[in-house]
């Protein structure tokens, strides 16, 4: 068992076909246990991305709904979802400031980080930042998290 945090770009791969879908989809084998945390603001993000994809026409529009169903039903079973609170809010604005990030970047690394910080404090392994992103994960990377791209894993 381990602890997985996912940002958008990794987690619309469970829903969407691309490169690292099977990586990701092999994060939700029953036998492994694992815990899967995402930030709240994932929620809009995977639904938007479905959405997108649809409107673009690189899925059917029977697809996207099916897709957006399933993950609304997934939202509310599968996934410990962080709260966007005051103390992840400032430490997003920081590291926007730092590392450069698009606002919800910096939202996803400031849960994951918030995270982190829980599991250390209470002596637990480190999570595994889980993002498609090469500038988030850089910036992950630099402020101390074990970092995965499923893009990596073909």
């Amino acid at each position: 068992m381990a602890v997985y945090f996912l940002d958008s770009s990794a987690l619309v791969k469970r829903y969407i076909s691309e490169i690292g879908s099977t990586w990701v989809l092999g994060l939700f084998a029953p036998a492994l246990n694992h815990d899967i945390l995402v930030a709240a603001v994932t929620g809009v993000e995977i639904i938007a991305a479905i959405t997108r994809r649809s409107r673009g026409g690189s899925i059917s529009a029977s697809d996207a709904t099916t897709v957006s169903n399933q993950f609304k039903s997934d939202w509310q079973t599968e996934y410990q979802v962080v709260e966007i609170r005051d103390n992840i809010i400032s430490s997003g604005m920081m590291l926007a400031e730092l590392h450069g990030l698009r606002g919800y970047d910096a939202i996803q690394l400031a849960a994951g980080r918030a995270v982190n910080q829980l599991c250390l404090v209470n002596n637990l392994p480190p999570i595994v930042f889980v993002s498609a992103d090469e500038e988030l994960n850089a910036a992950a990377s630099n402020e101390g998290l074990v970092v995965e791209n499923p893009n990596n894993y073909l």
